[in-house]
């Protein structure tokens, strides 16, 4: 499920980002989409390609990773972002929600790390 009221935008300086084309409201739920997991050994050759940038760790222990379906891989990352992920392991997917308000033409950012508020610099800020 992707809400109607999203598109996906070229940015500036990310390529693309995922945009509100309408109000949302705090607490709205604007996507629930499936992921593909992958095992460990998958990960390793996942990260010399480039779908390394779009992929997010796995089950509690991170060994494995998936890829989301939808516009998931599509959103960008801000520290605080103005929307949060869930994963649901048992079901294969994961849940965008909004923590704030969003006006539209806002870009919908979701923070790498899992948390809105996580200020721990993600990989691709630290190289």
């Amino acid at each position: 499920m992707v809400q109607p009221y999203l598109i996906v935008l070229p940015t500036e300086k990310r390529g693309r980002g995922v945009f509100a084309a309408d109000h949302i409201p705090a607490g709205t739920t604007i996507e629930i989409s499936p992921v593909i997991v992958m095992e460990a050994a998958d990960r390793a050759h996942l990260d010399q390609t480039k779908l390394h940038d779009y992929i997010f760790e796995w089950n509690p222990d991170a060994r494995q990773c998936c890829v989301g379906l939808g516009y998931i891989s599509i959103y960008n990352h801000a520290n605080p972002s103005n929307c949060e992920y869930e994963m649901d392991f048992e079901n294969d997917l994961m849940e965008i929600k909004t923590i704030r308000d969003i006006q539209r033409g806002e870009e919908l950012f979701i923070n790498y790390n899992g948390s809105f508020d996580d200020a721990k610099p993600v990989w691709f800020e630290v190289q």
